[in-house]
Formats: structure tokens, C-alpha cells, sequence
């Protein structure tokens, strides 16, 4: 764990294909002053006549300080939460349940520690009736069309028999998504308008989803059509209108509710209101009309009420808003916000920002998933069905590799592999040979926090080709690794990254799809050293999660991440050392459509009157390869050059 409480992903991506650490800008290092608190001492654990009794010892220090622990016995169990001043507490002990292995975690502002788990399995003698029932919730979020599984993430076959199996463990379970099912999705669902994608998910057995931004990334005719084909539900409490997402047999809702064996859950549901300016304007607009998406948990507190007075014993809030970080003792985020203003909410699951997190904030479990099915998480719930009180909930984070030996689900499968098949006829064809892949996410995203090859390979690319003093492009536009991750090839002589082969690997205009899943177009422009300066101080605003994080080429900049928002930006020159000072001086700019129209909140940065349009992002990258390929036989991912600086 790094500092903040993050496992440092990125660090583990840049070593692997030989970047210095120590003096790159692609990664930073810090002291460690603040962590996730480590493990309680479980010291005994014994069932008594009111359940089963399991007491421990504090960690010897946590900074931030602990605030709760949580006893549970895994899935099925009826996990109970407590303060932090406890030493014990009393698990209820469920119909059914013969036998349990107690475990203990403790929680603060950062996170959970690791279990200590008792030495023993204990014998149970489970009573006749029981006023506590366990609910079971499996969720994910920010799944993006991932239906290909890697050495890193499930893919939808492997999800489908782990939910299958969870489910046969615990009855009452309800499966769950936070948003961005779909879009920035792989050539396997983006070619075929993501039906490929929701047609799985219903395999998978999902049983509701809220909305988040990139549901939107086409016209809302095809997001009607796209609810209509679900065999799931989704509910949002914070648009303007429901109509224009009523389809001819499905339609979404305010809030739904999930009658389980002594128990009523309630799911609502809200997206980002930045969807605005995450989405071509059109996306949200039917008739005259444009769809609003409010922003703040109001609509959601208003929703989880009536879902309340409709029955509801419990509810489930679904957020497409997410964890930023934790820093300097304090988590940071618009799912924190959320969390400390949701009223009659008793779980709280995040996403958009595709960081994993899980903490409470009040007495309320806050919980969020990394994207792209790389893990997901499996929540019990201890309900009193005679009150509706929770009394405990105990989460795990479930990766790919706690399930090796797993078999994929067959129908599943079958569906993965026919649209593999179709795609392949169309983007099998290899462009050339890359010596080193260039890396994608990490926590945080590399992309979205620093300087990547990716991010300098393709600025650069847009540069030359279009003669421009500089070149900036969003983080967020890249999608990938190249070769891609979430993109497999049916020919299997294809050189590609793993384990034991170090490279060169083979790259297809399938691995380009993957890159650049968006139908964004490059445009040769102009902005001035005043809106530059905007720019930069726009793309830093939410660091390190941010899509909008700018990648650039021709010039440099040095941003200090600490200092306050629009204060962040310290310097910026051209390449040559030249500052480029905030006054109306021009420059020749190549950018995308996507932030020349306003998006990430990229609002009148451009010059839109010397707007020409280009080719297709894509269409460019596959040229700079096809380039590299003629005058060197190869791609090389570039180093760090110091393009972009960051001190703290």
C-alpha cells in the first residue's frame, strides 16, 4: 500500500516495462504518514447461548484513527459492525448455519484492514427461528464492455459462474452495477451498439444498474433501445424525465424494490450531473427537450424515501460518483460528499472514477469497485426482520485471481465467442510489431495522473501530422493498453503480452479500436497562452482521477497537486524552454471534437472559428504505426521526457 491507502498499480505497470521510478515523472513517491489501519488480534471466539462471541485487540496504532470493526463469518453469516472503543461482539447465528471460521477487520476514513481469522471452524447450533436474516449484494461498476476475460479481469463467462456460485451460497442475493455498463467499450461490444454487452450482463443474472455517463455516449433513442433489450432493471432518481428512457416493455424507474425471503430491499439509483460535459449535447436531447440530470443526493434521498414508504425495509444506493483519494489523513471525493448528505440509504455503492474503496462514513458502508470487471464485491448484510435494523455488513473485494480454477460459464462463453468471431473478420488485420506495451490504468489511472507513453506516442503523432506548434488530447480518451487488454485475437500465433514473453508484440486494428473506442475526429485549431493555461487548470481539476488530465506534445508544464484547484498550475514553456505566458498570444493547436465542443469541461478553450476537422483519432494512430513500421520496422514506447512535471 502506498500512502493514500492505494495499492500503486501504476508503479507495478511503469517497473514492468523499464522505466526509473526514481526519476521519471510518470510515478511519484512519498512518506508514508497516514495508511489503511492494519489487522486487529482476534483473541478468542466461543458460542454462547445469544450466538457466537468473538473478541480481540485493537491494532497498536492507526492513523486515521479507527472507527469501526466488523465480525464476520463470510458469506451466509450475520456479520455485525461496532464502534471503535469495542472489544467484543456477539454474531447472531442464522437458520441453517452449522458451522463458522469468525473473523475480524477493523475500518477508518482510508479503508479496511485485512481479516484475523479464528483458528478454528466452530460447531453451531442453529435456532428453530431467527429474527435476523443475511442479504447477500454482488456489485460492480464501471464495467465498459469487458466481456473478454484477461490474465487481470473476469471477463463475463468467469463473472457469470462466480456470481452463479455466490448465489448457491446465499439465497437471498441481489447483483448490482453502479453504471457505465457500457461505452469506452472494446471492438467485442462497441462494434455491434453494446448489445453484446447487455445480452451477457442478463446471463450473468445482474438484477439492477443505475446510469452513468458513458450510458450516453449515444443519442437516447439508442439508450431506449438498449433498456429496452435488458433483462435487468434501472432506476435513477436524478433526471429531469423518465420518459425518453421508456421503452416499449421496459422503462427505467425512480426506485425499484426486491422482495427476498424476510425482507424488502429498496435500489436507487443517480448519475454524475458532469454528464453534460462528458457527451456530445445531443445525447441528451428528445424533441425540443433536453434531459437535465440534477446533481447532489437530494433526488436520491427523495427516492430512497418513497422506496421506504412502498415497502422497503432496507436500501441500496447505486452513485455513479466516485473516490478521488486519500490524503493527509482525509478522504477526498463526490461519492464522500454524497455519502455525508444521503439520508435513509443504508449502503452506498460509487464508481465513474474507477478507483477501489471501501470505508463507512457515518455508520454507512461506502463501497467502490476498480473498472472493467477487474474485481467485484460481495457484501453481507445481518438484517433484524422484525425492525428492519441493519446490524452489521462486512465487504470483501473479489479479484481474478482469487478465482483460478473457476470454470467459465458455457452459454456465456458461447456468446463471447461469436461476436469474437465477428470482429476478428473485420479488425484482425496487424499493423506491425511494438517492443514494449504501453501501459494503461493503475491506481490511479496513469493516464488521468501524469505523463504516459501512450498519451506522448499519440500526441506526438497528432503534431506532425498536423504541423501544430502543440498538441493536447484528455487522458480519458485512451481506453486501453496497446496491445490491448480487452481485445484477444482469435489468430493465436499473434505474439502478445504475457508472463513469460517479454515481447515484441503484435498489434491489429483490433488493439486500436480497443485504444480508441470513441468516434472522436482530431482538429487543427489555435488557442492563447490565457486559455492554455485555462486548459491545463481544467484537466488538473479532480487530480489524480480525472479524464480530462491533459496529455500533451510541443510543449511543457509543471503542476503542484496540493495547492488549491485553478491554483495548480506552476509553469508552462514550449519545448524549447520559452515560457508561455497567460496573455492573448496564439498558437496552432491539435486537439479532438470531443474538447473543442466543450467536453470535460474543455468549455471555450479552442478557438472554434479556426476549427478543421481531421481524421479519425484511431485512423491516426494506425498511421503513426504503419509510419513507424516502414522507416524502423517497430514501435518503441517513448520515455519519460519531463513533458510534464509534478512537485509536491
Amino acid at each position: 500500500m502506498d500512502r493514500f491507502g492505494r495499492r500503486p498499480l501504476s508503479l507495478l505497470i511503469a517497473a514492468a516495462i523499464g522505466f526509473s521510478l526514481a526519476n521519471s515523472n510518470y510515478a511519484q513517491s512519498n512518506e508514508i504518514e497516514f495508511a489503511i489501519p492494519s489487522a486487529p488480534q482476534l483473541t478468542s471466539a466461543r458460542v454462547t447461548d445469544s450466538g457466537i462471541r468473538v473478541s480481540w485487540k485493537p491494532p497498536p496504532s492507526a492513523n486515521p484513527p479507527v472507527t469501526h470493526y466488523v465480525v464476520t463469518g463470510g458469506p451466509g453469516s450475520c456479520p455485525v459492525t461496532v464502534s471503535a472503543d469495542a472489544r467484543y461482539a456477539v454474531m447472531p447465528i442464522l437458520e441453517g448455519e452449522k458451522s463458522i471460521v469468525p473473523s475480524v477487520y477493523a475500518v477508518n476514513s482510508y479503508g479496511q484492514s485485512d481479516l484475523d481469522s479464528y483458528s478454528k471452524n466452530l460447531s453451531l447450533s442453529a435456532p428453530k427461528d431467527s429474527i435476523y436474516t443475511n442479504v447477500q449484494l454482488l456489485e460492480l461498476s464501471d464495467f465498459h464492455g469487458a466481456l473478454e476475460g484477461t490474465s487481470r479481469n473476469f471477463g463475463a463467462a468467469l463473472l457469470a459462474s462466480a456470481w452463479a456460485d455466490d448465489r448457491a451460497k446465499v439465497a437471498n442475493t441481489l447483483t448490482l452495477s453502479a453504471g457505465d455498463n457500457i461505452g469506452a467499450s472494446p471492438p467485442i461490444s462497441s462494434l455491434f451498439d453494446e448489445a453484446p454487452t447487455i445480452e451477457a450482463l442478463g446471463l450473468m443474472g445482474l438484477d439492477y444498474s443505475t446510469f452513468g455517463n458513458h450510458e450516453h455516449d449515444r443519442p437516447l433513442a439508442a439508450l431506449r433501445q438498449t433498456i429496452n433489450d435488458s433483462d435487468f432493471e434501472w432506476v435513477v432518481s436524478n433526471y429531469s424525465s423518465l420518459t425518453p428512457l421508456t421503452g416499449a416493455t421496459n422503462a427505467a424507474k425512480e426506485f425499484a424494490i426486491a422482495e427476498l425471503d424476510g425482507v424488502s430491499v429498496g435500489i436507487v439509483g443517480m448519475n454524475t450531473s458532469s454528464t453534460a460535459d462528458l457527451v456530445a449535447p445531443s445525447n441528451l436531447t428528445y424533441g425540443r427537450k433536453t434531459l437535465a440530470i440534477a446533481s447532489g443526493v437530494q433526488p436520491m434521498n427523495k427516492a430512497a424515501k418513497k422506496a421506504l414508504r412502498a415497502g422497503a425495509d432496507i436500501v441500496i444506493g447505486l452513485a455513479h460518483e466516485g473516490w478521488d483519494e486519500n490524503l493527509n489523513g482525509n478522504s477526498y471525493g463526490q461519492l464522500l460528499d454524497l455519502a455525508g448528505e444521503s439520508r435513509n440509504i443504508d449502503v452506498l455503492y460509487g464508481g465513474h472514477t474507477h478507483q477501489p474503496y471501501t470505508s463507512m462514513v457515518g455508520d454507512m458502508p461506502v463501497i467502490q469497485v476498480a473498472r472493467s470487471g477487474v474485481e467485484y464485491t460481495r457484501t453481507q448484510l445481518c438484517i433484524n426482520t422484525f425492525n428492519g435494523e441493519i446490524l452489521g455488513t462486512s465487504t470483501e473485494m473479489i479479484t481474478r485471481e482469487m478465482l483460478d480454477g473457476l470454470t467459465p460459464d458455457p452459454s456465456v462463453s458461447k456468446l463471447v465467442f461469436k461476436y469474437e468471431e465477428l470482429i476478428d473478420r473485420q479488425l484482425g488485420e496487424v499493423l506491425g510489431q511494438i517492443n514494449g506495451q504501453f501501459p494503461r490504468g493503475g491506481i490511479p489511472e496513469v493516464e488521468r495522473s501524469g505523463q504516459t507513453p501512450m498519451g506522448d506516442y499519440l500526441a506526438d503523432a497528432l503534431r506532425d501530422k498536423y504541423n501544430t506548434q502543440l498538441a493536447l488530447i484528455n487522458g480519458g480518451s485512451i481506453r486501453d493498453t496497446l496491445p490491448a487488454g480487452g481485445y484477444t485475437p482469435l489468430n493465436k500465433s499473434l505474439s502478445r503480452p504475457s508472463a513469460t514473453n517479454p515481447g515484441p508484440y503484435d498489434i491489429t486494428l483490433g488493439d486500436i479500436r480497443a485504444v480508441f473506442p470513441f468516434e472522436n475526429s482530431a482538429v487543427r485549431t489555435t488557442i492563447d497562452g490565457e486559455h492554455l493555461w485555462q486548459a491545463l487548470e481544467n484537466g488538473l481539476t479532480g487530480y489524480p482521477a480525472n479524464g480530462a488530465f491533459p496529455q500533451i506534445s510541443g510543449f511543457r508544464f509543471t503542476f503542484n497537486p496540493d495547492l488549491p484547484e485553478s491554483q495548480r498550475v506552476l509553469s508552462v514553456t514550449l519545448q524549447d524552454g520559452t515560457p508561455i505566458e497567460r496573455n492573448e498570444q496564439k498558437y496552432s493547436v491539435v486537439t479532438n471534437d470531443y474538447l473543442v465542443n466543450g467536453g470535460d469541461s474543455y468549455v471555450g478553450m479552442f478557438a472554434i472559428q479556426d476549427a478543421i476537422i481531421g481524421d479519425l483519432i484511431r485512423d491516426l494512430l494506425a498511421q503513426a504505426i504503419r509510419a513507424d513500421m516502414a522507416s524502423t520496422g517497430s514501435v518503441t514506447p517513448p520515455l519519460a521526457d519531463g513533458r510534464i512535471t509534478i512537485v509536491r
